[in-house]
Order: C-alpha cells, then sequence, then structure tokens
C-alpha cells in the first residue's frame, strides 16, 4: 500500500494521465472498474481516495491470483500487485514476470518488473524507479519485515514476567496481610485464595521462561 501510494501520489481533483487518461485519487481510473469515472472538474474526499486505492488493490489481487500457481510470500505477491495496479491485470497476465513465475524463475521473474518502465512508448523516470522498489520488494524476504526484540537481552524484560512477578508479590502481600488483619476460618480461606493467585503466577511465569528459552520472545 505504501509502495502504490509512493508512486501513483494522490489528487482528490480529477486529472489527466502522462498518456491523457482522466485518473482520480491515487491513480483510480475507469478501466479499474471501481464504480467511479473520472471526468473533468470531479472532485473526491481524502476519505474516498484511500477507499478506491483499498478497493481498487483487493481487486487487482483477486484477478491475478488465480494465474499464479507459483507459491509467493506475501512481499513477492505484494510487488505483483503493485505491477497489475499499474499495468491492468490483462497486462499482468502478458508479462515477463508471470511466464518466469510460472516457469519457477523468481530470479528472472523479479528482473522482468524493470521491462514495465514506459508509458505511451516512452521511457519515464518514475516508472523505472517504481519497477526497481517493486523488484526490491518482490527480493525482500517477509521475515525482514517481522519486528525483532533485540532489545529484549534477558527475561526480566518480558512483560508476561514482569505481569506475573507483579501477580505474585501481590498475591504474597495479600497472604501478609490477611495474617495480621484477620483471624480463624476467614484467615484461612484468605490464605488460601492468595496462595492459589501465587501459584498460578509462579506457573505462567514458568511458562514464559520455558518458551524464552527456546527462542519464543
Amino acid at each position: 500500500i505504501d509502495l502504490v501510494k509512493e508512486f501513483e501520489g494522490c489528487k482528490l481533483t480529477a486529472y489527466r494521465d502522462v498518456i491523457g487518461v482522466w485518473t482520480i485519487g491515487y491513480g483510480t481510473t475507469a478501466r479499474a472498474g471501481l464504480g467511479i469515472i473520472p471526468t473533468a472538474g470531479m472532485t473526491i474526499t481524502q476519505a474516498e481516495a484511500d477507499q478506491l486505492l483499498a478497493d481498487g488493490l483487493n481487486k487487482f489481487a483477486d484477478q491475478i491470483r488465480p494465474m499464479i500457481t507459483a507459491d509467493l510470500n506475501d512481499n513477492q505477491f505484494g510487488a505483483c500487485v503493485s505491477l497489475a495496479y499499474n499495468i491492468g491485470a490483462s497486462g499482468f497476465g502478458r508479462s515477463t514476470v508471470l511466464a518466469k513465475l510460472l516457469d519457477g524463475d523468481y530470479a528472472k521473474a523479479a528482473d522482468s518488473f524493470l521491462l514495465w518502465n514506459k508509458a505511451g512508448g516512452k521511457t519515464l523516470k518514475g516508472l523505472v524507479r517504481r519497477r526497481e522498489a517493486e523488484r526490491k520488494l518482490f527480493l525482500t524476504p517477509v521475515f525482514e519485515q517481522v519486528p525483532t526484540f533485540d532489545e529484549r537481552i534477558s527475561p526480566a524484560q518480558s512483560t508476561t514476567v514482569q505481569a506475573s512477578a507483579l501477580q505474585i508479590a501481590s498475591g504474597a502481600g495479600a497472604g501478609i496481610a490477611a495474617l495480621g488483619s484477620l483471624s480463624g476460618t476467614a484467615q484461612v480461606v484468605a490464605l488460601g485464595f492468595a496462595g492459589i493467585v501465587v501459584l498460578a503466577g509462579l506457573y505462567i511465569m514458568r511458562e514464559r521462561l520455558r518458551k524464552w528459552s527456546l527462542g519464543d520472545r
């Protein structure tokens, strides 16, 4: 989404693109089939532009997904959707990108993004940069997008461990308070409840520490 927004730009008043097609929002044209036909003087709100973008991306994703029999990760598929959003689903269906994917040649598929850099027969700098960005996204392993927790260098920084420690301390505190303020049956009941709270906290902390040792942080 961010890639498409960056390269399409957003104009809330209809305009003609580089080849003269009436366009609005984030590159939405009548050919997108989203129920809007941009014409001279037409305006939309930012919310409408965002919705058109979401609808367009979802539509193109649905159109190209059946074409791709190769296994793709989210970044690879996202790059393909961005390309299709720009050149159309039919253009994507004729593209070398798809052909190489079907051949199982992911490296050549990535390089094939760079071929789609022309509009009206002319090479455009904006399209050159967009294709390079799509290729980069295609080649980016998904795990690089997963938030890392390198800053957590000890289990003590786990919020679960911290919460468990607080629970244990609260249970112990309740037990001590019961000894000083209650007597008889009430004291036994209060101590029993406090013990359950402490044991539950200890169990949760033990499970969290076990998972930490297995690399789940």
